[in-house]
């Protein structure tokens, strides 16, 4: 009869667990155990023929250095944890990206998560990862209080809010200029001529949508123009709310003849609108998004640097990690106008 051969007899150590420890590389390797500690931490004191011996049984057996013990003994887990809105919002990728890099230079893991605009979410999420011992936090806030992480914060935690300040404690900010992007933005829309100029924005209690809609204000005051209430709309930025509030705006017996758009989603949203319209209509729309260059015509926007603003948070969450710093600071990074036609369309009629 043949021999049926199973998986014990050709793997008796279970697929899960027992992963291989320096012990089993100092046995394959001949070598003693601070030899192969030597090694893996790259320390010196070890010849290259015995180092290559050490590094052959690491690569035969799959070791993997188990981190718990070097917390435990410097305090420190090197990872860090980022909060962020929402993480298909094409705005908090770059920004994702640059805390990851600046994380990465100092040895450390990022963990992140996505609030979804709720401020609960938002504290359970950011306290969820305190839970687990990361060094620093760095967070876009949902909510409007941050007491609940004062504990951390005491207890060493280091933090770093982005995009919007915190709320009811004093911490490290790091912010766009978006109230004089925003003011920028109108104040080119009227040097074309423009004096019915729509605004549309987030909800009314995020700081950026509030310090957007204050650019728009200022604007059109320095202008001498004044606002009527009918061109202005905050809320959802959903397509349909957007959609709708559109829609009213450019209906009016006397209609607007431009649109500054809060953020990207909105503004993706009224591209669409005027698409089905036949009267021109003059667009900025604060951030950029991806093909805004190539539609016709190209979208003029106020630009943040989103990879900057997250560079700029994880930079100074290690420098507080490396005692380097004492007092919070409020940072606030300019914007940039970029022209790109439809912004410079001058009234219709």
């Amino acid at each position: 009869m043949p021999k049926t051969t199973h998986r014990a007899d050709r793997h008796p150590a279970s697929r899960y667990g027992n992963r291989p420890t320096m012990k089993d590389v100092a046995a394959r390797a001949g070598v003693g155990l601070k030899t192969v500690s030597r090694v893996v931490n790259g320390e010196p004191g070890v010849t290259p023929d015995t180092e290559r011996r050490v590094q052959e049984a690491i690569d035969a057996l799959g070791f993997r250095r188990n981190d718990s013990a070097r917390v435990l003994r410097k305090g420190r887990t090197a990872s860090i944890g980022l909060v962020l809105e929402d993480l298909a919002d094409p705005f908090y990728g770059p920004l994702s990206r640059a805390v990851e890099e600046v994380a990465r230079s100092h040895g450390a893991l990022l963990i992140n998560g996505s609030s979804a605009e709720d401020p609960e979410r938002e504290r359970e999420l950011a306290l969820a990862l305190c839970a687990r011992r990361v060094d620093g936090l760095v967070v876009i806030p949902a909510g409007d209080d941050h007491r609940y992480l004062e504990p951390e914060i005491r207890a060493g935690v280091a933090t770093v809010f982005v995009d919007r300040p915190a709320g009811r404690i004093d911490a490290d900010v790091v912010l766009s200029d978006n109230f004089g992007g925003a003011r920028d933005g109108v104040t080119h829309l009227i040097a074309h001529g423009h004096r019915r100029i729509g605004f549309i924005g987030d909800m009314p209690r995020i700081h950026t949508a509030a310090e957007r809609l204050r650019g728009y204000r200022a604007a059109m005051e320095d202008a001498g123009i004044p606002v009527e209430d009918r061109w202005m709309s905050l809320g959802v930025t959903s397509p349909e709310r957007v959609r709708r509030a559109a829609q009213e705006m450019l209906s009016e017996p006397e209609p607007v003849t431009a649109v500054f758009a809060g953020n990207n989603r909105v503004t993706v949203t009224v591209v669409r609108v005027l698409a089905e319209r036949s009267r021109q209509v003059a667009l900025v729309g604060f951030d950029d998004f991806e093909l805004a260059d190539l539609l016709r015509p190209g979208v003029t926007v106020v630009a943040q640097d989103s990879a900057a603003l997250g560079r700029t948070a994880a930079e100074r969450l290690f420098r507080q990690l490396d005692g380097g710093l004492v007092a919070p600071e409020r940072i606030e990074l300019p914007t940039r106008l970029i022209t790109r036609g439809s912004g410079e369309l001058p009234p219709a009629g």
